[in-house]
């Protein structure tokens, strides 16, 4: 699906007086609830660098950067909107959104130490040749992220010190890795 599709994927969520399974539980409705205000305002207010915004403009091949996410996952409300931006500074990247939970179950080939983690980035070339991949989050944010598993913190304490993460970030970290993505398979196709 394209990102109209799924940001209308979404919306059918929170507007469905029954949600299907697993948005019938009240706590992920809340969540859907809560990452589309987030990444509705990481649409409006997100900034995406100039040197990014400058290597983005010099990719001359056709890419296709597939996007497994699902509407439930914190960091995708937070990531998800600036890949779509990333990708729309240049006509030759396409982006396609599958979710993680329904078929054609791309993640289990884009494992994150053996967790289907998401949101997860598969950037393709016009052969279907795998650039990269990135995911499931910032360096910085895993750091966060391990820390506070490691000392068993509560679901509550993680996610509000993830969040507190990514609002004081502002989108720059992933930016930064992309970039760097980017660069390093600019220079490997060379």
């Amino acid at each position: 699906m394209d990102f109209s599709s799924y940001q209308t994927a979404f919306r059918n969520i929170i507007e469905n007086p029954a949600p299907p399974a697993p948005y019938d539980n009240p706590d992920y409705l809340g969540y859907v609830k809560l990452n589309w205000s987030r990444q509705q305002r990481w649409l409006k207010t997100g900034v995406i660098s100039e040197p990014l915004q400058t290597t983005m403009r010099n990719i001359h091949e056709e890419q296709r950067w597939i996007i497994i996410t699902e509407p439930w996952c914190g960091d995708a409300a937070h990531i998800v909107p600036f890949l779509e931006k990333i990708a729309a500074l240049n006509p030759r990247i396409t982006t396609t959104y599958q979710l993680r939970d329904s078929p054609p179950f791309l993640i289990r080939q884009y494992l994150t130490n053996g967790s289907k983690s998401i949101p997860k980035l598969i950037v393709r070339n016009n052969e279907g040749t795998d650039l990269f991949t990135w995911g499931p989050r910032p360096a910085g944010c895993q750091l966060v992220y391990d820390d506070l598993k490691a000392t068993n913190a509560g679901f509550e304490q993680m996610k509000t010190a993830l969040q507190k993460w990514y609002n004081t970030d502002k989108g720059v970290s992933l930016q930064e890795e992309l970039l760097a993505a980017i660069e390093g398979a600019a220079s490997q196709a060379v």
